[in-house]
C-alpha cells in the first residue's frame, strides 16, 4: 500500500479503464485466438468451460461452438451485454456472470476447462488470479491462456502507456504472464504439465493514422492514457506509438499488418 492506495484501489480503477472505449469492438478481429486455444485445450461437447475476465466472450464463444457448456465471467457488464448479444446472434448457450479473476463466484473444482484470453493477465494480484484459475478447475481438468508477451507489439504497448501514464503504484506487469518460467512459478506443483506456443496475431489497418485511431477510441486503457497526459502529452503519447507500429508493421503502401507476439498456454491440473 501506497498513501492510502491498495491493490483494491488499482482494480476499481482498472475497472472502470476497461469500461471505457469498446472493447468488444476490438475483439471482433481477435475470433481466431479463441479458436486456436480451444483447440490446444481440445474441448469437448458437454465439457464445462469457464471463461474468466471473458469480456465480450472471444473464448467463451469459441468454446460453444464446439459444445461446451460455457459460462463467461467479467467485471464489465457493458462487456457481458455484447457478450449476450454475440451469442444470440450465433444462438449460443453461455451463461453471463458478473465477477472479479482475483474471486471468481464459482465453486471449488466446478469446471473441466479454466479458459482465459487477454484477461486474467490483466489482474492485479497474479497470485490470487492464478490461484482461483486453479481452484475451480477439477483435479484432471485443463487451464488455457492467451497471454500477450513483454517482449511483442502488445506488451510494449502497455509499457508505453505505463511509462506515460503511469499507475499509482507499481504493480507486476501483465507481460509476465507471457513468460513461461512465470507461469510454471505461478502454477507450481498445482500443475502436472504445461505447454506454451508462441504465436503471433496480426494487426491490420488502411494506415497508421487509422489503427492510431482505432486503437484510441476503443481499447480503454489506451483511451484513458490520453485523457490522463492532456493536450501537452499527447503528442508524445502519440509520437511512441507510431513508432512502435512502424517498427511491427511488415506491410508497404502505407498499410498495417504488424505481428502481436502471445503465448497460447495449456497446463493439466493435477
Amino acid at each position: 500500500m501506497t498513501d492510502g492506495i491498495t491493490l483494491e484501489t488499482v482494480k476499481k480503477a482498472q475497472q472502470y479503464m476497461w469500461s471505457e472505449g469498446d472493447f468488444a469492438a476490438m475483439a471482433t478481429g481477435i475470433v481466431i485466438v479463441g479458436e486456436l486455444l480451444c483447440e490446444a485445450v481440445d474441448v469437448m461437447p458437454g465439457e464445462r468451460v469457464v471463461d474468466v475476465a471473458c469480456g465480450s466472450g472471444t473464448a467463451a464463444l469459441a468454446a460453444a461452438r464446439r459444445g461446451g457448456v460455457v459460462t463467461g465471467v467479467d467485471y464489465v457488464p457493458a462487456l457481458l451485454e455484447r457478450g449476450r448479444e454475440r451469442a444470440a446472434a450465433e444462438r449460443l448457450k453461455v451463461d453471463w456472470l458478473e465477477g472479479d479473476a482475483e474471486a471468481l463466484p464459482l465453486e471449488d473444482g466446478s469446471f473441466d476447462i479454466a479458459l482465459s484470453t487477454f484477461g486474467s493477465m490483466f489482474a492485479p494480484d497474479h497470485a490470487r488470479a492464478a490461484g482461483e484459475l486453479l481452484r475451480v478447475c477439477r483435479p484432471g481438468g485443463r487451464i488455457g491462456m492467451s497471454n500477450w508477451t513483454p517482449d511483442g507489439l502488445m506488451g510494449e504497448l502497455f509499457a508505453t502507456l505505463v511509462k506515460h501514464a503511469p499507475p499509482p503504484i507499481k504493480i507486476d506487469p501483465p507481460g509476465l504472464w507471457g513468460v513461461e518460467a512465470y507461469l510454471r512459478e505461478r502454477f507450481g506443483d498445482e500443475i502436472t504439465g504445461l505447454e506454451v506456443t508462441p504465436r503471433d496475431f496480426v494487426m491490420r489497418a488502411g494506415s497508421v493514422d487509422q489503427w492510431l485511431g482505432f486503437f484510441r477510441e476503443n481499447l480503454g486503457p489506451l483511451k484513458v492514457a490520453f485523457a490522463r497526459v492532456g493536450e501537452d502529452g499527447a503528442q508524445a503519447l502519440s509520437g511512441d506509438l507510431r513508432e512502435l507500429i512502424a517498427r511491427y508493421n511488415r506491410a508497404g503502401d502505407g498499410l498495417v499488418a504488424a505481428p502481436a507476439r502471445y503465448l497460447e498456454v495449456v497446463a493439466q491440473r493435477r
